[in-house]
């Protein structure tokens, strides 16, 4: 396997918001709660572990008069997500391989 599995993009609630970031400009916060179905204090820490590891851009403003909360992947999480995808794939693939030869 030549590409690895990235620990910040592995936990399935952190993958799934990259997902979503991947094919979106930016999603607002709500919205990412309501996909990955986790409530907002893990949500934040979510968005919190993809923003230390340079992978989401966090924007915070005011709109209907409340704060609200967007994120979007940066250059880097774009790639990270691939080569994570890719790492995926591969490791699905070695494995359909072992069990085709059992």
């Amino acid at each position: 396997m030549s590409a690895e599995i990235d620990m910040a993009l592995h936990a399935p609630a952190r993958l799934q918001i990259a997902a979503m970031l991947a094919r979106a400009d930016e999603v607002e916060f709500a919205t990412m709660r309501e996909v990955t179905g986790v409530s907002d204090s893990v949500l934040s820490k979510h968005l919190t572990v993809l923003a230390d590891a340079g992978y989401v851009k966090i924007v915070k403003a005011p709109r209907d008069g409340r704060q609200r909360t967007w994120a979007s992947l940066t250059r880097t999480g774009r790639s990270a997500f691939a080569a994570h995808m890719t790492a995926l794939r591969e490791l699905a693939a070695a494995a359909e391989q072992a069990v085709a030869t059992e």
